[in-house]
């Protein structure tokens, strides 16, 4: 426990990660914050999108699995270290719980502002007015759009991913920061014809933005994981 939180390290299948909390669901009164790293690559569907949107014979020679979590968006391809994938828990009935769906992500997008601005960025901000398309492929791929409380640049590219699900204990809060951006590692597992596959990887290319990169054309050291981590634990209220 630090602060008030519970802090986990959780280590699995991208299914498995999705599918359960243990830690959780022993303690579901206790807020929680775990740093999920798959153990092998995976493209995580959101709980809408049919699986057909993958090309399984791509992903299959890729040797990359798919999965399904049970909030909504798009696809998202997770490694082990990139993106950062950070979940968060807040029992229902918290100080930081909020009834309204979106509103719930202000406190949560902060946080995550407030951390990556220890790595020396500046001018990024959560996204505060519903969701909004930066891309045609915004209900193809997550970071195709920008949600409630998800974090953006100051020219407006996406940063941070965030999604939540809810039951009647709490609200558990999935969060996907970039380290290095290049959107032809997921676009090319997609069912697309040649030339909307090349537009893809085009659109999100200028949609999106990696931390590392970020911090490396600022003249510092490229954060790993678990620096990130640290930094987001560091913020939480």
């Amino acid at each position: 426990m630090t602060g008030g939180w519970r802090i986990d390290e959780r280590k699995g299948a991208a299914s498995e990660l999705h599918a359960s909390w243990p830690a959780v669901d022993a303690a579901p009164g206790v807020r929680a914050v775990a740093l999920c790293r798959v153990t092998a690559p995976a493209v995580v569907l959101g709980s809408t999108q049919s699986e057909s949107v993958v090309d399984r014979r791509r992903a299959g020679a890729a040797g990359i699995s798919v999965a399904r979590r049970r909030s909504g968006g798009g696809a998202v391809l997770v490694t082990a270290d990139d993106p950062v994938w950070i979940d968060v828990w807040i029992p229902s009935g918290d100080p930081l719980w909020h009834a309204d769906v979106e509103r719930a992500f202000d406190w949560i997008g902060s946080a995550w502002a407030s951390a990556l601005g220890s790595a020396g960025l500046e001018g990024l901000s959560a996204h505060r007015e519903g969701s909004a398309a930066c891309t045609r492929w915004s209900k193809l791929v997550c970071f195709g759009g920008v949600g409630a409380g998800e974090v953006v640049t100051g020219d407006g590219r996406k940063i941070v991913g965030l999604a939540q699900r809810r039951n009647r204990h709490g609200a558990w809060f999935h969060g996907a920061c970039v380290l290095r951006w290049d959107p032809a590692l997921l676009v090319d597992l997609l069912d697309l014809p040649e030339a909307e596959r090349n537009e893809a990887t085009a659109d999100l290319a200028a949609a999106v933005a990696g931390v590392a990169d970020l911090v490396e054309a600022a003249g510092g050291t490229a954060p790993d994981a678990s620096t990130v981590a640290a930094w987001l634990i560091a913020a939480l209220p």
